[in-house]
């Protein structure tokens, strides 16, 4: 049994039982994926996956238990790898991040000038997407950290450390009727075209269950996935902008009105999260502290050695996060 078969092995689960994009992901060729996959089968004496000709269609579950066991071992020689760079040089290495467009572009700046400032020789990789997009490049391993809001169940084995709360809000042209208006009711947002972020895949959007309970239906005629989108067509006169607090700046946005709707939409929580078992680098330790200063290294460490994520919501219980 040699290292890279289970380094083929673990990319092959991780791609859906696809021998291409594995040997893609791999830098190798698919024929050298299926022999060594076969090979390592003949040493164990027992079938890792169920195929359909030369197609790969199911893991069996003796295979599950093999794949479980080679991540473990990965992610271990992984750790090893990241000691002895940190032994040998704390201030050289990379960082890749995934993110959200309005984490990237309203909240991250300040924090990652200050990061490159402290380390100028760290390599920053910064990915922006969906929920869905973030979660598929954290399972497969090609990010250190993805900071997103929500949409826990989509990072199975992350970390997830709560970071701050925000709310959303209502942004209008000045000559908007509702610009006037300092409580709307949700009555009166239901009465215009809205236009707001794109909805999860994965479950029911929130924002469409807040108005039903109230027997309402929101007339949503846009989604993006970028605040700056969105404002975009609330000046063009498409409709009202509901993004998130902190993409509302008094300087670029001083046409606009932005109305405080926390009283009509719950706050929500954005965390930044990490491979569960995984030995973080002193630059990772340093970037999760100056993104959420509350997150003591201590905290963090303690967070990084759990089991499960109940047992870190246990741990990070009773902080008070910032709002924003």
């Amino acid at each position: 049994m040699k290292l890279h078969q289970l380094r083929y092995l673990a990319a092959v689960a991780q791609t859906g039982l696809n021998i291409t994009a594995a040997a893609e992901k791999l830098h190798t060729s698919q024929p050298g994926v299926s022999k060594q996959i076969k090979l390592l089968e003949d040493e164990l004496g027992f079938q890792i996956f169920v195929r359909d000709g030369r197609n790969l269609t199911r893991v069996t579950p003796a295979g599950q238990q093999v794949i479980d066991r080679a991540v473990r071992i990965l992610r271990e020689v992984q750790n090893i790898k990241r000691l002895s760079d940190d032994l040998k040089d704390e201030e050289r290495g990379s960082l890749s991040i995934a993110t959200t467009h309005t984490q990237a572009r309203y909240v991250l700046p300040e924090v990652i000038k200050a990061f490159r400032e402290k380390y100028p020789e760290v390599r920053l990789h910064l990915h922006q997407g969906t929920s869905e997009q973030i979660g598929e490049m954290a399972a497969l391993d090609r990010i250190d950290f993805a900071i997103a809001t929500g949409s826990q169940s989509l990072f199975e084995g992350f970390t997830l450390l709560p970071c701050y709360r925000w709310h959303r809000h209502v942004v209008v042209p000045r000559n908007h009727p509702l610009a006037r208006v300092k409580k709307p009711t949700l009555k009166q947002l239901a009465a215009h075209p809205i236009i707001t972020y794109v909805f999860s895949f994965s479950g029911p959007s929130s924002l469409h269950e807040i108005f039903a309970k109230e027997g309402l239906v929101p007339n949503v005629v846009l989604t993006a996935r970028d605040a700056d989108v969105i404002k975009t067509y609330v000046r063009l006169g498409l409709g009202i902008g509901i993004v998130a607090s902190m993409a509302v700046e008094a300087k670029d946005d001083a046409d606009l009105v932005h109305i405080d709707t926390s009283d009509l939409f719950p706050a929500h929580t954005t965390w930044i999260g990490f491979r569960r078992g995984g030995l973080l680098r002193k630059y990772q330790l340093d970037f999760i502290q100056l993104f959420a200063p509350h997150l003591t290294r201590r905290l963090i460490e303690r967070t990084a050695n759990a089991s499960t994520q109940a047992d870190v919501d246990e741990l990070t219980a009773g902080l008070e996060l910032p709002l924003r």
